[in-house]
């Protein structure tokens, strides 16, 4: 133990510079992107103004329903081999509860579309005949293609992936660079460095999220998700000033967090109303 807390402290006073890094940056710039005072009026029918062809979007602590009528157009969902919803160590609800929310929320808009992606966690196997459940449980609701009102991508660990074609989408066709850092700002400069080399949204054939997201690290003896979560979040639409200032905010299509809020939300949706005013929606 005797090495460990000098290797805290170390951490904390990274920390703290990064962070001191981002305040700055965001008081040299602040958050001026177009449409960035927009507000939509009804989160939950945000995008029926706006004939989307991709969806945008989002560990939280509302239900999926709650998150839906939020704002949240993109759920990532973990299971277990039992079909429970769980992420590392914490188990939480069968995923009948997840499909439940998703019915009703469909059921109440006419408008709105789900990415709806789930995946086997991490050390745990797939449920068996999952995809045949996921096909049955969603039915009309999915498919390849538009104006159906859920994709869906389904990532087994060990299953055959969904073939081109069939009603569930395989992993190829949402892409990330998630990095395992703490730090904020090197998360920051990390997704904009990343962004920047993805091909305009119109020219590429896949989805691409950018994570506003920092991860807790096991070399704490004390690890708590949300205090982690707040060195980064604070600063997203700070970081969509910067897509904006950079010239890359048309690579920009799926923003996501954890512990999402109505501000985040409006952030997000900001940028789509941006892009019709622009016509690039």
């Amino acid at each position: 133990m005797g090495s460990c807390f000098p290797k805290q402290l170390e951490r904390r006073k990274a920390i703290s510079t990064e962070r001191k890094a981002l305040r700055d940056l965001h008081q040299s710039v602040g958050e001026d992107f177009p449409a960035c005072a927009y507000r939509p009026p009804d989160r939950k029918n945000w995008m029926a103004g706006i004939n989307p062809k991709k969806p945008f979007g989002q560990c939280q602590t509302m239900s999926i329903y709650k998150q839906l009528v939020t704002g949240t157009r993109v759920l990532d969902i973990r299971v277990q081999k039992d079909r429970r919803v769980c992420h590392g160590i914490l188990i939480t609800y069968h995923i009948d509860v997840v499909i439940k929310d998703i019915k009703k929320f469909l059921s109440e808009t006419k408008s709105e579309i789900i990415l709806l992606e789930i995946r086997t966690e991490y050390g745990h196997q797939d449920p068996p005949d999952f995809d045949k459940y996921l096909v049955d449980q969603l039915g009309e609701t999915i498919s390849e293609l538009l104006p159906k009102r859920i994709i869906c991508v389904w990532k087994p660990r060990n299953s055959p992936s969904p073939e081109a074609g069939a009603p569930l989408w395989n992993s190829v066709y949402l892409n990330d660079d998630w990095i395992d850092t703490d730090l904020p700002s090197t998360k920051f400069e990390n997704n904009l460095k990343c962004l920047s080399e993805q091909p305009p949204i119109s020219s590429r054939k896949f989805l691409y999220r950018v994570e506003n997201t920092v991860t807790p690290q096991a070399d704490n003896p004390i690890v708590c998700v949300r205090p982690v979560t707040q060195r980064i979040h604070e600063f997203a639409r700070l970081f969509i000033t910067e897509c904006f200032c950079r010239g890359i905010a048309d690579r920009l299509q799926i923003f996501s967090t954890d512990f999402i809020d109505e501000d985040f939300v409006d952030a997000c949706v900001a940028v789509t109303y941006s892009r019709i005013d622009h016509g690039k929606a």
